[in-house]
């Protein structure tokens, strides 16, 4: 048997330090909603290898999705040789996108370069070059999706100057008193001030933040953005890279708010563990590049295709939609039952939208906790609990179960994170 610290001083040898690690414990096996490290140690995952196992580690309809397709072929790259995979998952994603008239397909392997495609299609789509974005979202670190991020460190920090023409305005955020009509007051003194909306080619949102601390878009917001893209000729793009694939309580969650975007991008859970990332647009965007300025030698692999297939029936199959709005509500129920605990002093708020759920550390009403943020996920991993922190401030814990976890193994991992709160609560 090796251990994890002699994978630890490997790893310190052999990859660089700007890649970081959570943990220093090393996966050995996984099933469903638990990991098994190399020293035989059981973890609970509330983090779903941030948001990519909706379905579960090794879920079988997905795992015989793909073995069926490698006993054909691996790979041919679709733009050379192309293969069925691709077609009929990107006839399905068409369906699923919410909005009117025909909708197209494109396929990549990671959420940054989904957004970079997004962008490049916009640009050609609209004849402009300009686009606005959020504080505190998250679209990826390559250059235009790190420059589209609305949080410095540690994704754009030492990374010198920034692409051109993408401007960024507050997120809503009733929490920290951002209100929707401040942030838009801010994106009506932009166009004044900064950027002609005429040069505006996209603006991009994520309707529920992700690395950003898990705050929801409110509708009523989203619904007053689509009529501002719509006025000024602008095309709205939802980053549902994190939020999408039955996580909130709907397939995408955009949904919640009844609008439907331009351009949707996706990644992370709709693959269940195999890199695969797309974006999904009205036709006529779409078909705006010219042939060959879309593509990569990986995007659409056969395999993650297969996977991605094997996802959507398991969706459908085990209604997973609606096991998340439970899985929401019982979570939901629990953190805020801990919140008025008198042990627990810390949680400053609760909020999630379907399985989408988080809690706020914070000390008196408003002011972030990091410090014992990190203590309560450090204690919480020492007693068998993944949990990942997000945040500007990093003092939010998101949760990102699985879908397909069971209710026992579900009130174990919470009943592990409020023992580690009250522990924190008492040494704060």
């Amino acid at each position: 048997m090796t251990s994890n610290l002699e994978w630890a001083e490997r790893r310190a040898n052999a990859v660089p330090r700007g890649v970081g690690n959570a943990f220093q414990i090393y996966a050995e096996r996984a099933e469903n909603a638990e990991i098994w490290d190399v020293e035989g140690k059981r973890y609970i995952d509330f983090a779903g290898g941030i948001a990519v196992l909706n379905t579960g580690h090794r879920h079988p309809v997905v795992m015989q999705h793909v073995e069926a397709q490698l006993e054909r072929f691996s790979h041919t790259c679709f733009q050379v040789f192309p293969y069925d995979a691709y077609i009929e998952l990107a006839e399905k994603l068409n369906s699923l996108v919410p909005g009117p008239g025909p909708k197209k397909t494109i396929f990549l392997t990671t959420g940054a370069e989904a957004i970079e495609n997004a962008l490049k299609i916009a640009r050609v789509a609209t004849g402009r070059s300009a686009f606005i974005a959020f504080s505190g979202g998250f679209h990826g670190r390559t250059m235009m999706a790190m420059a589209m991020t609305g949080k410095v460190a540690p994704y754009k920090a030492g990374f010198g100057a920034m692409p051109g023409e993408v401007y960024h305005i507050p997120f809503p955020n009733a929490f920290h008193g951002v209100t929707e009509e401040m942030s838009l007051a801010m994106l009506e003194m932009l166009f004044k001030a900064d950027v002609d909306p005429a040069r505006v080619a996209a603006i991009a949102i994520e309707p529920v933040q992700g690395e950003g601390g898990f705050y929801i878009a409110p509708p009523s917001f989203l619904k007053k953005l689509r009529a501002i893209c719509d006025q000024y000729g602008i095309l709205l793009i939802a980053d549902e890279v994190q939020t999408g694939f039955a996580r909130t309580g709907k397939m995408f969650a955009i949904e919640h708010s009844g609008i439907a975007p331009d351009l949707m991008t996706m990644a992370k859970s709709l693959a269940g563990g195999f890199p695969l990332s797309a974006v999904t647009g009205r036709a006529e965007i779409m078909d705006a590049v010219a042939p060959g300025g879309l593509g990569g030698t990986y995007g659409g692999n056969p395999l993650a295709c297969a996977a991605a297939l094997g996802v959507l029936k398991t969706i459908e199959e085990e209604e997973l939609i609606d096991r998340a709005n439970k899985i929401g509500a019982h979570m939901v129920d629990r953190l805020t039952r801990m919140q008025r605990k008198n042990s627990i002093s810390l949680i400053g708020e609760v909020r999630g939208l379907g399985a989408m759920v988080a809690i706020e550390l914070t000390k008196g009403e408003h002011t972030p906790a990091p410090d014992q943020t990190k203590a309560v996920i450090a204690d919480a991993i020492a007693n068998g609990l993944i949990l990942l922190s997000c945040g500007v401030y990093g003092n939010v814990i998101r949760f990102l179960s699985p879908l397909t976890i069971t209710d026992a193994l579900l009130d174990e991992g919470l009943d592990i994170l409020e023992r580690s709160l009250e522990k924190v609560s008492a040494a704060a």
